[in-house]
């Protein structure tokens, strides 16, 4: 019984020990704990960490906006930018599905994510009524969605 408790021991130890090693290995690796990639952090403080992380190239870009036709992974990567946006009839191909929307948006996405900071990207589509530029997608009418608020005088003022 002896000789079981202390081969336990033995094999206890040499676990936490190797641990350890593995611990120190990442961090020495450059695995550097982001306290702004933290979602238990409050909002303030991980703002704060961002901020004090960036150059000012970096904030730069993350305040500028390029329309889709300029826009690629490469070019996310290289200047950083927050936003992309599809401008009036913008598509990313003639009957662009739900799907194509979806794999364009990623691609880029894919660019501003292996940046230094992974910041990701704002995608916009200028559509005031809804997007009509994906292919099949069902559009409802503006005036009879403000119609079904029932409401006489906000319809109206929007009118």
């Amino acid at each position: 019984m002896k000789t079981d408790n202390m081969m336990f021991g033995r094999v206890w130890i040499v676990w936490v020990g190797i641990m350890v090693l593995w611990w120190g290995c990442r961090r020495t690796m450059g695995e550097e704990y982001m306290v702004y990639k933290d979602a238990k952090q409050p909002i303030g403080v991980r703002v704060k960490d961002l901020l004090s992380r960036m150059t000012l190239e970096e904030k730069i870009g993350q305040m500028a906006q390029i329309d889709r036709v300029a826009a690629t992974a490469d070019i996310m990567k290289k200047h950083y930018l927050g936003s992309i946006i599809s401008g009036g009839g913008s598509a990313p191909l003639p009957h662009a599905t739900a799907a194509d929307w979806v794999k364009m948006v990623n691609d880029f996405q894919k660019g501003s994510l292996s940046t230094r900071l992974a910041i990701p990207m704002i995608y916009g589509i200028d559509a005031v009524h809804g997007n009509n530029n994906i292919y099949n997608a069902t559009i409802f009418p503006h005036n009879i969605g403000l119609g079904a608020t029932s409401k006489r005088i906000g319809v109206g003022l929007w009118t």
